[in-house]
């Protein structure tokens, strides 16, 4: 079982999004047959197939074993990931053009979105995966914006030209800044 699915194809998705195939899932965290599914979630076993079949044409739940119970031949199935990841690029952007503007906010949507595909494509299964996450906010008086842009630019190019060369382990930096909206709950 991988720890990310990544799910970039609308078929996918489609199948994923149904409120019974998640419970199913769910339950599929470890393997598990459709009567098995069915009486933890109260459900008749052809209705629990039927949901599985979906997953599995789907890529979402794999078949990883078999077994034979009174001459019926009953499959035992397990989710593919711990976590499902949908591509924004399955939903759309309402009100926002892609832009390439380094100051737009639909390069940032798309620099997200780049990282989130990057970092679901990593082997989670190396037995090293040197990283750093970093967040924190910044107050910049209106007249002082112009130059925290270019200090920050000219920080960041700093360590691309000493970082920059054609040897050692390949890392990518991404950095966003954005206005801070209201805080959430």
């Amino acid at each position: 079982m991988r720890d990310v699915l990544y799910l970039e194809q609308i078929e996918q998705a489609e199948t994923l999004l149904k409120p019974q195939r998640i419970e199913v899932l769910r339950e599929l965290a470890e393997p598990g047959t459709c009567g098995e599914v069915a009486a933890r979630l109260g459900q008749t076993p052809q209705r629990v197939y039927y949901h599985v079949k979906r997953l599995v044409e789907a890529g979402l739940v794999d078949q990883v074993a078999e077994r034979k119970v009174r001459g019926i031949h009953e499959g035992i199935y397990q989710a593919g990931a711990r976590t499902y990841w949908l591509s924004p690029r399955l939903v759309g952007r309402l009100g926002l053009r892609r832009a390439q503007d380094e100051f737009s906010l639909g390069y940032l949507l798309d620099l997200m979105e780049e990282v989130q595909a990057d970092i679901a494509d990593l082997d989670r299964t190396a037995p090293e995966l040197p990283s750093v996450g970093m967040s924190g906010e910044i107050r910049v008086p209106p007249e002082l914006r112009p130059q925290f842009l270019n200090d920050l630019q000219a920080a960041l190019q700093d360590l691309f030209t000493r970082y920059g060369g054609a040897e050692g382990d390949a890392f990518k930096l991404a950095v966003a800044c954005y206005p801070k909206g209201e805080d959430r709950d």
